[in-house]
């Protein structure tokens, strides 16, 4: 159902670009395939990680109660609400090639790239991820939970039998948000695209509007 939506929202893009006609620049049907490609695969690794991180630290914090934890769920809504640029920045600050991390660890990956857009992606989107989780982990009963303690249930077990099945319903609304959100995303791909290579298809329309100046792909694309 996911990848069917998909397609409804990029193939109309696509079709739009592929066939503009003459004067569209230099938008090609292998520029397009790969700017595809590359933002179903920025896309797919930032929605992985981020939800893996996200189901960790919910369930981490399912279950304990401790100073600051209400302050800790309110700065999980903290990058949505953030101007994305400025947080771009910010990481870029820490792990650029000038950065603070980079002056200490000289073999950090580029942050411009492919890498560079997950990790913006993953400090956006985790947090929401963990967030959801945790939401849909507290409609557990209580009675559950205090019957596990009882029984002295292992880990594996309270996952398996208590917390999986409500996991399974709703991590994949969770996957698909943030699949979606990513798949959107402009700003940080233009800001940390690093390139043709890292181009995905809001990207493509930028281009085709903003270098080539031809209104008629970008217009049409998003009809």
């Amino acid at each position: 159902m996911l990848f069917r939506s998909l397609a409804v929202v990029s193939l109309p893009a696509l079709i739009a670009l592929g066939l503009s006609g003459p004067g569209s620049g230099s938008v090609s049907l292998d520029f397009l395939r790969r700017a595809v490609s590359f933002t179903l695969l920025q896309a797919g690794l930032s929605t992985v990680i981020s939800v893996g991180l996200g189901v960790v630290l919910a369930r981490a914090l399912s279950r304990r109660h401790f100073i600051g934890r209400a302050l800790m769920l309110r700065l999980f809504a903290l990058p949505q609400a953030l101007p994305v640029l400025v947080a771009v920045l910010a990481l870029v600050s820490l792990y650029g090639r000038a950065g603070y991390l980079s002056r200490i660890w000289p073999d950090l990956p580029s942050i411009y790239g492919l890498s560079g857009i997950v990790l913006a992606h993953v400090f956006f989107n985790m947090p929401y991820a963990a967030l959801l989780t945790l939401i849909a982990l507290q409609q557990v009963p209580r009675e559950q939970w205090r019957l596990a303690q009882m029984l002295g249930m292992s880990e594996r077990a309270i996952f398996r039998i208590i917390e999986w099945p409500v996991l399974k319903t709703a991590l994949p609304g969770i996957a698909g948000l943030i699949f979606m959100l990513c798949v959107t995303s402009f700003t940080i791909v233009l800001t940390l695209g690093g390139g043709p290579a890292a181009t995905t298809l809001e990207l493509a329309i930028y281009q085709a509007l903003r270098f080539d100046y031809d209104p008629g792909p970008a217009l049409r694309s998003e009809e």
